[in-house]
Formats: C-alpha cells, sequence, structure tokens
C-alpha cells in the first residue's frame, strides 16, 4: 500500500532543526522547539506504527519513480517499531537536555545537530534501497561525530578519534559491500536484491559480499572484537549525547544486520555459526569488562556491549523462537541503555560525580526517584516480570531447542553478571552511607526544584515504557511474533515493493 506520510517522522526533524537554525543564538527558543519537534516526530511514528500494525507493509516512492528504478521508502512492522522507539527515546533526551546541556553547547548548534542525528536514524530504517541505508548511515555518522566533539574537551576529543576511525572503517567495508552488489545484480534495491542473489551463479562472490556487510554493520553494532571503541568514546559526551548514542546508534546496526541478513542473504550454516559465536564472545566480554568498572557510564557502556551479544546470537540461531527473542530484546533494550545515561546523568547532577566509591546514600536523600530508578536497574537485570526477563526465556528455549547449549550458558552467564554489577551498583551509589568526606566538583551546583523535574520527567516516561514493555510482554510477544515472520518469509516485503 502506497503512503507518502511514511517519511513524515523524517521530514518533522529536518524541518525542526532548519528552523532551530534561524534561532542560533536563542537557546530557549530551540528548547521548546526541540521538544515540540520530537513530540510531534512521536505522533507521526505512532500513527504510522498503528497503520502498519493494523494494516500492511507501506511504500512510497520517491517522485513515482517505481521500484526497483526509483527511491523507494519501506515501512514494514520492524522498521515501523524501530522509528517508534527512536521517536520515543528522542523525546525524553530531548527533554532531558533542556536542561541536561549546558547553554554553551546549545550555541554551538546542539539541538540543529541532534534533530539531524535522529532524522537520519528515521531514514536508515525506512529506506528500501541499500545505497541510501549507506547515505542514512553517513548521515547519522557526521551528525554523531559533531555532538561527540561538541565542547571540545581534551576526552572527547580522543574518544571521538577512535569513535571516527572505527566508523571511517566501517563505511569503507560497507560501500565496498554495496558496489560489490551492484557489480553482481546492477541493483541496489533490498527487494529486488531479495530475488536477484539467489541467481547470481558464483554464490562465492555473493558470500564474500556478505562478509563485507558483516564487517561493516558488526562494527557500527560493536560485535566481538570490534567493540573497543565504544567503552572508549560513549563515557566522554554529556549524559544527553551518551544516552542518545547508548540507547540508538549501535541499534541502528543491529538494524541493518536483520534486515540484510534475512532479506538480501539468507546466512547459510557458516554464517550462523560465525554470529553465534561472535554472540557469545560479546555476551562474556561486555560482561566481565563492566565487572571492573567504578564509573557509572564506564560500566553501562561494557553492558551495552554484552546485552548486543544476545540479538547477535538470536540472529544466529535463526530460527522463528530465537529472532522472537531477539527481537523483543532489542525492544527493550533500546528503551533501557537510553534510560541508564539519563540516569547517570542525573546522579551526576544530583551529586557532582559518577564513581561509584564517592558515591552514596541517594536512596536516603531521594527514596522516590531512587525507587524509579530500581524499575529501569531491575528490568535491566531481567528480574521479572520486568521487561528484560521475557525475551531471555525465548533466547534460552530457542537455543535448547538447537542443541546450542554454549549459547544458553553464555546468555545465562551474562544475565548473572548483569545481575550482580546492577546489585553492586544499588548498593554502592543508593544503599550505602554518603562518604566521609563530601565530594563536589568544581561545576557541581545543587539543584533547583524545576531544573530537577525537567531531568526527572525523561526518565520516568522511559520507566512508564519499560514497565509496560514488561507488564504487558504479550502485545510485545505479538509485535516481535509478526517481525519475526515477516523476517522469515520476506515474500510480503517484496510484493509490496515490486507490486509482483
Amino acid at each position: 500500500m502506497i503512503d507518502n506520510q511514511i517519511i513524515a517522522t523524517v521530514l518533522v526533524h529536518l524541518f525542526t532543526a532548519l528552523l532551530q537554525l534561524a534561532f542560533w543564538r536563542k537557546t530557549v527558543t530551540q528548547r521548546i522547539l526541540s521538544i515540540a519537534g520530537t513530540l510531534t516526530g512521536f505522533l507521526f511514528a505512532a500513527n504510522l506504527f498503528t497503520k502498519v500494525y493494523t494494516g500492511s507493509i507501506l511504500t512510497m516512492n520517491a517522485s513515482n519513480w517505481e521500484a526497483p528504478f526509483g527511491i523507494v521508502f519501506v515501512a514494514d512492522m520492524l522498521s515501523a517499531t524501530m522509528v517508534l522507539l527512536t521517536s520515543i527515546a528522542a523525546l525524553a533526551v530531548s527533554i532531558f537536555s533542556a536542561t541536561g546541556v549546558g547553554r554553551a553547547r546549545m550555541l554551538y548548534g546542539y539541538f540543529p545537530i541532534f534533530h539531524f542525528l535522529v532524522m537520519g536514524l528515521n531514514g536508515a530504517f525506512l529506506t528500501g534501497d541499500i545505497f541510501n541505508l549507506y547515505v542514512w548511515f553517513e548521515v547519522v555518522i557526521i551528525a554523531s561525530f559533531v555532538l561527540l566533539t561538541l565542547g571540545g574537551r581534551k576526552a572527547q576529543l580522543e574518544g571521538a578519534v577512535k569513535y571516527m576511525a572505527m566508523n571511517i572503517l566501517a563505511s569503507t567495508f560497507f560501500l565496498t559491500g554495496v558496489g560489490l552488489l551492484y557489480g553482481i545484480t546492477g541493483s541496489l534495491n533490498m527487494a529486488d536484491l531479495a530475488l536477484k542473489i539467489p541467481e547470481v551463479e558464483n554464490q562465492s562472490i555473493v558470500n564474500l559480499t556478505a562478509m563485507f556487510f558483516l564487517i561493516g554493520f558488526g562494527i557500527k553494532s560493536a560485535v566481538f572484537p570490534l567493540y573497543f571503541w565504544l567503552p572508549s568514546s560513549y563515557h566522554t559526551p554529556p549524559s544527553a549525547v551518551a544516552a542518545t548514542f547508548g540507547g540508538l546508534l549501535t541499534k541502528v546496526g543491529i538494524y541493518a544486520l536483520f534486515r540484510v541478513f534475512t532479506l538480501v542473504f539468507t546466512p547459510d550454516e557458516f554464517m550462523k555459526t560465525l554470529f553465534i559465536v561472535m554472540g557469545i564472545l560479546t555476551i562474556l566480554t561486555g560482561a566481565f569488562g563492566a565487572i571492573i568498572k567504578n564509573n557509572i557510564r564506564r560500566l553501562f557502556s561494557y553492558l551495552i556491549v554484552c546485552h548486543i551479544g544476545f540479538i547477535i546470537g538470536g540472529l544466529g540461531l535463526y530460527t522463528k523462537v530465537a529472532l522472537l527473542g531477539a527481537v523483543f530484546y532489542l525492544i527493550h533494550d533500546m528503551i533501557v541503555k537510553t534510560n541508564l545515561f539519563l540516569i547517570a546523568g542525573l546522579i551526576r547532577q544530583l551529586r557532582g560525580t559518577m564513581n561509584m566509591e564517592k558515591l552514596g546514600g541517594l536512596y536516603a536523600h531521594y527514596p522516590k526517584i531512587s525507587l524509579l530508578i530500581a524499575v529501569v536497574l531491575f528490568s535491566l537485570a531481567g528480574i521479572p516480570p520486568l521487561s528484560g526477563f521475557w525475551p531471555k526465556i525465548y533466547l534460552i528455549e530457542a537455543g535448547f531447542s538447537a542443541n546450542n547449549y554454549a549459547f544458553v550458558l553464555s546468555v545465562i552467564i551474562g544475565s548473572f553478571i548483569t545481575l550482580y554489577v546492577i546489585a553492586r551498583l544499588w548498593s554502592e551509589v543508593f544503599w550505602k552511607n554518603d562518604p566521609a568526606e563530601e565530594i563536589v566538583t568544581d561545576s557541581f551546583k545543587p539543584l533547583k526544584p524545576f531544573k530537577k523535574m525537567l531531568l526527572v520527567l525523561p526518565i520516568g516516561i522511559l520507566a512508564a515504557t519499560t514497565l509496560y514493555t514488561g507488564l504487558n510482554a504479550e502485545i510485545i510477544i505479538q509485535v516481535a511474533d509478526r517481525i519475526s515472520t515477516e523476517m522469515l518469509d520476506t515474500t510480503p516485503y517484496i510484493q509490496a515493493v515490486l507490486g509482483n
């Protein structure tokens, strides 16, 4: 079904960014425009999700050039869900940024760049052309690099160099793969590629091309052994930026892996095994890396790596149950990881540091806020019946069904280590007494009530979303089930795009 409103979620952030450029020096106006823009984007995303969920796959041909010759946007269940989750996270980050980002950074264009970044993410999720997926990736990389370096502190620049170097490498592999695909098929439309790839006589070149995409998207997703740039860079920018990175940027790489390795390439046994091995090693390296960290954001960065392994392993098992579990975990992870970095930013604003050894007594001083944060932390740890619990059940079930006990063991180890580090964080930051010597940084000032409210509100929005996901798991399972069905049977997607 053709629906031109598909690109509304892209255009709203484009126009918001352009409008903010007209108010370059007026930071209060920029804050209002940002919140209004992300709220409007959320409403468009919710409308798009509802249309796809209650109807069928939607398409839009740019300038009425029919696929596979023109640029096509496609909203199936996977892309509509990703756009909706991105819009929820962006709304929360926008509200947090209104007070959580310094005015100096706003004057250097924080809000326009933030909206260009969200625009790029939505474009990547909705494009039906693999070259345009590359273009949207570049939009995201450029915007994220500017956000990462905004402020110009030494730690930020060091993290940005590692981030940019690895993303340039990833883009090189990605673009090389795109060139090879066009060379062997003469097409870049993903639905058309799904039909032409099986007809290629030399499947060895197809497998080589698939490896280029695996390396390119693997770097962007921070899978083992390509993950080291993430913990080195995500702890350096402001918490609002880190929340956007932690919740959304690695997930666009995961989305690309899902899309390409279910629609364009069908993984053979070697590729499935490779995904599972990478998933296991990603889980273990991320989990053991988190154990030794005392800085809250560094700890959360390693947990991002750990939990990406759950999703990659589910893709490697490549069964209905495994894909359902992987998609459910992706839905849970996008919201929770965004919220974790907002929580880290709130703690920094309340206490002046994110070093767990120098923290303590938060529950005694802020009991209501602590209980709100507990919902997020316990969801992350997978305490039943919260959102992190249900997808692990499906992943473990899929692992047992495939007799892949190594993956099952890694999921269990990763889950217990996550529980341990979260329990340690709760004990150190919330339950233990205040340190004997008060630690206050030069920039630390007690929060005013209104500012505190604006910092807590987005955490509450995302916590409510997480709580809804866990307590209404049957609804999320229905969505994930439909996504996994569309992954395994790509015929409806191909028919919607090509009209065959």
